[in-house]
């Protein structure tokens, strides 16, 4: 007897305790008995909890809503909801969500029958609509609620992550991909400046180096026609800029001379024009001379210019160094176009003219990007190879919008092209325990189950998966980490954080 009132009292406990909770959540759906449905725009997810739907009888319907493309919910915007059997249409309309993402909806539709539930989203920007197919009106209340009981979407290896939990996290899904996927070569690759990205500035004359000022440093910012530097020959020995100023002008102040008093002697036909014009030659040649030294040079210096804009890359000269003429002092480079070269085996030389794609990615926080975000192209690639180096290059140029560090090293993933599709998912799907691989294959979108998978070949961005997976399925994308972490902190209840 004891027993019994003991197994009764426990009962009832834990009878008040679960409706606690469920207090608690403050659901207003009894999510045991809920239809669970999902639909996808290009635009937009829904994902909507709703009572069975009965003839007669009002069903509420809590909508979610998800922007794909950064997958946060909807704030703005109204929302049409409509539930069409046939001739029957029922709907309503809300003009801003209860909260930012959720909508509550209530129809009540008169007529039994086969239905779809169709949403229509109105933004400041477009008009976008969601069809979920597949639906039924019953006829009778018990066999509507008998049936969400039988279309419950359950699983042993599942766990939750609501919506409220996805939205406040950098979280997102995918649709498992078949797309061609061909042979993958992997290497490292080294960036160096392009052609025309560089400039090396050199002495144009022999003469001391120097430099206005302490900030010409390695990564200083230049603008085009500023002054470098100076070169001042004027207490040199050989080639002083002083003396050649100096004579330069001598020689024009001559040749001027002799030019206007033949020309005088050339009215009256006492210089014949060929020495008239032997005169005029020299005195253009002194005097190309002598503006060329006075436009680049001042009080024995010459001061050279940046001929284009970017950032200073290397100094080949300290202050007040002697520098021959022709020597280079400093490179600038405009660091926007770059070459990235790669050194690979004679055994892909055959996969090389099938290129298709690159993925480029940063060693240090392996941040990927593609040869099409970067605007890039194949510039060329070796065809034969020698005794010294039997490695064959192949090189590519992309415009540097990623910030890119010229001499810097790039891990690349060079992919050809192929004939042959294969299922693929991103990088950031597959989660890895002691060695082995799993995604989080969604049920719901607040539903997810870990499956094991087997991968293939990578591009750096996407991972071929050759079994676990069919086409079609959505998986974790974005914020696989976090489901891992949810379902580490134990089975909880699949509605568990919503706050209706």
């Amino acid at each position: 007897m004891k027993i019994t009132y003991f197994i009764s009292t426990l009962f009832i406990a834990l009878s008040i305790t679960s409706c606690n909770n469920h207090d608690a959540h403050d659901h207003d759906l009894d999510h045991v008995d809920n239809l669970q449905l999902t639909a996808y725009s290009d635009d937009f997810e829904v994902y909507a909890e709703a009572t069975p739907f009965a003839m007669g009888n009002e069903s509420e319907i809590l909508a979610h809503f998800t922007h794909l493309g950064n997958f946060k919910p909807l704030e703005t915007g109204s929302v049409t909801a409509s539930l069409i059997t046939g001739s029957d249409r029922v709907e309503q309309t809300l003009d801003s969500p209860t909260r930012p993402g959720i909508f509550k909806f209530s129809l009540k539709p008169e007529k039994a029958g086969d239905a779809k539930l169709v949403f229509q989203i109105k933004t400041p920007d477009k008009t976008s609509q969601l069809t979920i197919d597949g639906t039924t009106v019953f006829a009778d209340e018990h066999d509507a609620i008998h049936a969400a009981q039988d279309a419950v979407i359950t699983s042993t290896n599942a766990v939750s992550f609501t919506k409220e939990q996805s939205w406040k996290v950098d979280f997102s899904t995918e649709e498992v991909r078949k797309e061609p996927f061909g042979q993958i070569i992997r290497a490292v690759g080294q960036i160096q400046p392009s052609l025309g990205d560089e400039r090396i500035i050199t002495a144009r004359t022999g003469g001391t180096v120097l430099f206005p000022g302490d900030n010409v440093v390695e990564g200083r910012a230049i603008g085009a026609g500023q002054t470098l530097f100076t070169i001042d020959g004027s207490g040199m020995a050989d080639n002083n800029l002083s003396v050649r100023f100096s004579e330069a002008q001598n020689e024009y102040n001559r040749t001027k001379a002799e030019y206007d008093r033949k020309a005088e002697l050339a009215k009256d036909r006492i210089v014949s024009q060929s020495e008239l014009l032997r005169a005029k030659t020299e005195l253009d040649n002194a005097q190309a001379n002598y503006n060329n030294l006075r436009k680049n040079f001042s009080a024995g210096k010459q001061a050279v210019n940046s001929p284009i804009s970017g950032f200073i890359t290397g100094v080949m000269v300290r202050n007040g160094e002697y520098a021959a003429a022709g020597q280079p002092v400093l490179t600038v480079s405009q660091n926007k176009n770059l070459f990235i070269k790669a050194e690979l085996r004679p055994r892909y030389f055959e996969q090389l003219a099938n290129i298709s794609d690159v993925t480029f990615r940063l060693l240090q926080n392996k941040t990927a990007y593609t040869l099409d975000e970067l605007g890039g192209r194949i510039v060329s690639f070796g065809k034969s190879a020698d005794i010294n180096n039997p490695l064959l290059p192949v090189v590519f140029q992309i415009d540097n919008r990623a910030g890119f560090i010229s001499g810097s090293f790039i891990e690349m993933f060079i992919k050809t092209q192929s004939q042959t599709e294969t299922l693929t998912v991103s990088n950031e799907s597959i989660v890895e325990e002691m060695g082995n691989y799993f995604v989080y294959v969604q049920l719901t979108p607040e539903l997810f189950e870990k499956r094991p998978v087997k991968r293939g070949e990578t591009d750096g961005i996407r991972t071929e998966i050759t079994e676990g997976l069919s086409r079609g399925e959505r998986v974790v994308g974005k914020g696989a980490i976090l489901v891992k972490l949810a379902q580490s902190a134990g089975a909880i209840d699949p509605h568990a954080g919503h706050v209706h």
